[in-house]
């Protein structure tokens, strides 16, 4: 199971693999820009797009509750859609492992 799926998640197991495949594919597809401003905030430019806003808000609802030490915040721009998530200093490993998975999807071929 991928690092960033702490113990303390209440998504059932077998869906795990889902929801990462969700993130691995958003990240894969639509991830540009990774910026780590301090410690407990990551922030992800994303593509934007025909119903892009729309999935993004989706995914990081779903998220918010099965792990609800995730902030999400989602940001529509033109042509890029900003998301900030942070997480308190119990989840810091959380967040660095989750910024490790964006920035490698990113960089996939």
């Amino acid at each position: 199971m991928s690092a960033w799926v702490p113990d303390s998640c209440a998504l059932p197991t077998a869906e795990q693999p889902l929801r990462v495949a969700e993130f691995d594919m958003l990240f894969t597809e639509r991830l540009t820009e990774v910026a780590r401003p301090d410690r407990l905030r990551l922030c992800l430019a994303l593509v934007g797009g025909d119903g892009v806003q729309e999935m993004v808000r989706d995914l990081v609802a779903r998220e918010s509750g099965c792990c609800s030490f995730f902030t999400f915040t989602v940001s529509p721009g033109p042509g890029l859609i900003r998301l900030d998530i942070s997480v308190d200093c119990a989840h810091e490993a959380v967040l660095d492992a989750l910024e490790e998975r964006a920035a490698a999807r990113r960089d996939t071929p």
